[in-house]
């Protein structure tokens, strides 16, 4: 059964989200040591359930190993460890592709590599020449490479990114619809299921991409003719890109413009709101402050298609992902 929003169910929309287990505090660097981000356990931690994987671990390398790298090839950027010069490139990518489709059955709705690794950086990787200096520092991970290769809509960062306070609110909210959406999917849903869920979801597609919004609406319509898996691919592709394109403050403004419009309020309250809003888009309040004050007037309007748009709250709350004044 589909649940209408902001019940139990709903909640139950758990994230998975795949992590390089040093990440997490898993000893298991090349040092012996690990690399524990705090956002990650401990913001994070309490509403997201982990899939943690260390490809040099289940290569057999063990801890403490030999640091590695990437160097040119005729053949494209091989992996090496630095001192023994052992060819680790097969093993890793025999790993990286099996890991990948396993990754792609789990259905994980995020992944949060180690930055800089040679196997797991998504940005930034050096790949060196054979005399031990730098040839290109703009490179992925052989490992992270491939699994973002096999799904190139998987909602991707690393822990270094995710200090950027809009990088962070983008991925999280990316990793929230993604499992919404795999908990609708994963239900014994029906076209008019779909109808809901993409109905809820309208704003915060529209703050995205609403060229895609309209795409996926298409979709959505023509459901009722189509096989379900069919029609679940579809959407999923279309919704996934739309979530993957850039919000602007410009796509938001439009967004909260369109909210206010629907609601009935005397012209007081919606002066406030209207220079609430104008002050978001000269950057003077975070985007929290219109999103709290439209949510708050459309619970007090009863205006229920308002008050259930998951724009309002595309993540928990408690995270406080929406306080950064935008650049």
């Amino acid at each position: 059964m589909i649940t209408e929003p902001g019940t139990a169910g709903e909640q139950e929309a758990r994230p998975r989200v795949a992590v390089s287990s040093c990440l997490l505090g898993e000893e298991v660097r090349y040092n012996g040591g690990h690399s524990r981000d705090r956002f990650l356990t401990g913001d994070l931690d309490p509403y997201v359930d982990w899939v943690p994987v260390c490809p040099e671990m289940e290569a057999g390398l063990g801890t403490p190993r030999e640091t590695l790298r990437q160097e040119r090839s005729d053949d494209g950027p091989r992996l090496v460890t630095r001192q023994t010069r052992v060819d680790l490139t097969d093993r890793m990518t025999e790993l990286a592709g099996r890991r990948a489709a396993e990754l792609a059955r789990l259905d994980v709705d995020g992944y949060v590599f180690k930055a800089k690794s040679p196997t797991c950086g998504i940005h930034g990787v050096p790949v060196y020449r054979a005399d031990g200096t730098p040839a290109d520092r703009r490179n992925r991970g052989l490992f992270s490479g491939i699994v973002m290769e096999r799904s190139p809509l998987l909602p991707v960062e690393d822990e270094g990114r995710l200090h950027d306070a809009l990088l962070r609110e983008s991925f999280v909210e990316r990793v929230f619809a993604h499992a919404r959406l795999r908990a609708l999917l994963s239900a014994d849903w029906r076209p008019r299921d779909l109808v809901t869920f993409h109905a809820r979801h309208k704003m915060q597609l529209l703050a995205h991409d609403p060229q895609l919004y309209r795409t996926a609406g298409r979709v959505v319509a023509a459901a009722g003719g189509h096989p379900r898996a069919e029609v679940a691919a579809r959407y999923t592709d279309a919704f996934q890109r739309t979530l993957s394109t850039k919000a602007t403050t410009g796509k938001n403004v439009n967004v909260l413009q369109h909210c206010l419009g629907m609601l009935v309020l005397d012209p007081v309250r919606r002066a406030d709101l209207v220079d609430v809003i104008d002050a978001y888009q000269a950057g003077l309040v975070p985007l929290s402050v219109p999103t709290t004050l439209l949510r708050h007037h459309a619970r007090g309007e009863a205006a229920a298609y308002v008050r259930d748009q998951t724009y309002f709250s595309p993540f928990p709350d408690a995270l406080r992902l929406r306080h950064h004044v935008p650049r």
